[in-house]
């Protein structure tokens, strides 16, 4: 029994939960990546929309920060089943965001403004899951990571996208929708550059 024990609370437990997270990412980033290759190929017949690329190229860095950040749960000793299955909903959030984004067919709809015109609200409460699930897995690294890494940059953030968040499920300006997309990929953009050059 010990030596199950042993082997549930060691450092290749980080390994298998990792290759499980790597195959329901691999899934979001490639409907992301074919969707957005939608333009090029039917440049005539596929228009952008600027709001929904912003956030679909957001969602591709995210994802690819994801993979890179959960590297600080290889220091996790303690694993439990329940933390198991919070990582893989983590995971399953970027699945479903993903096909949010870019759907199977939207032959009912005038385009991709149409489409996300109709159904960002989903998106947005989709967005707002995320953003919450995300401190949950902050917390779960350990005080000690947080503090070391984020201080009081991460609350900020969190917090100024929560809140536009809300803003953009109660305002349908499409001034607005654009300028919060791009804002948001900028500051994804600049936490990557500025917290996550090195891992260690």
């Amino acid at each position: 029994m010990s030596d199950i024990h042993s082997a549930i609370n060691g450092p290749e437990v980080f390994t298998h939960v990792r290759i499980i997270l790597g195959m329901v990412l691999g899934l979001s980033v490639s409907r992301l990546i074919t969707g957005m290759t939608r333009f090029i190929q039917h440049p005539a017949r596929e228009r952008i929309y600027l709001p929904h690329f912003t956030w679909a190229l957001f969602l591709v860095l995210f994802i690819i920060h994801f993979w890179w950040f959960e590297f600080a749960l290889a220091h996790r000793q303690d694993w439990s089943f329940n933390i198991y299955i919070f990582l893989i909903f983590y995971a399953f959030l970027f699945v479903v965001m993903s096909a949010v984004i870019f759907p199977d067919r939207i032959d009912e709809y005038q385009g991709f403004e149409d489409y996300f015109k109709k159904r960002r609200r989903v998106f947005y409460i989709l967005l707002l899951i995320l953003l919450t699930v995300d401190v949950i897995d902050t917390l779960i690294k350990g005080g000690d990571y947080y503090v070391s890494r984020y201080g009081w940059y991460y609350p900020i953030r969190q917090a100024i996208l929560i809140a536009g968040t809300f803003a953009a499920l109660a305002w349908r300006s499409n001034r607005y929708h654009t300028i919060f997309a791009l804002f948001a990929l900028i500051f994804e953009v600049i936490w990557i550059v500025s917290l996550f050059e090195v891992i260690g």
